[in-house]
C-alpha cells in the first residue's frame, strides 16, 4: 500500500512540474492601488489550491471538535443510564420473589 501511495505522489508531483513548465505566462494581478504584480499563471493556480486546502482543513478541525463534544456528551449520558440501570437491578434483587403456590388440581 505504501508503494501505491509513493507512486501516486510521484505522479502528482510530475504533473505539477509539467503543468508549471507549460504555464509560465505572466498574469497581471491587480487589486486597486494596493497590489499590482505580474506572476506566472501556474503560481496563481497553486496558491489558490493551497489556500483552498488550508481552508478545508480548518473546516475539518471545527467539525471534529463539534463531533468530539457530542461524543463526550453522549458518553456521559450512557454512563448515567448504566448507573440508573444498575441501581434498578439492585433494588429488584432486594425484593423477595415467592414461588408460585401449587394447586391441588394438577394431581387430578
Amino acid at each position: 500500500m505504501k508503494l501505491l501511495y509513493t507512486i501516486l505522489g510521484m505522479l502528482v508531483f510530475l504533473f505539477a512540474i509539467t503543468f508549471s513548465l507549460k504555464n509560465t505566462v505572466p498574469v497581471p494581478l491587480k487589486y486597486y492601488d494596493v497590489l499590482n504584480v505580474n506572476i506566472p499563471s501556474y503560481l496563481l493556480i497553486f496558491v489558490s489550491f493551497g489556500v483552498g486546502v488550508i481552508f478545508a482543513g480548518f473546516l475539518d478541525i471545527v467539525e471534529r471538535l463539534r463531533l468530539k463534544r457530542k461524543v463526550t456528551k453522549l458518553t456521559r449520558k450512557v454512563k448515567a443510564l448504566e448507573k440508573t440501570q444498575k441501581e434498578t437491578l439492585k433494588e429488584s434483587e432486594e425484593v423477595e420473589v415467592l414461588p408460585p403456590e401449587s394447586d391441588d388440581m394438577t394431581t387430578m
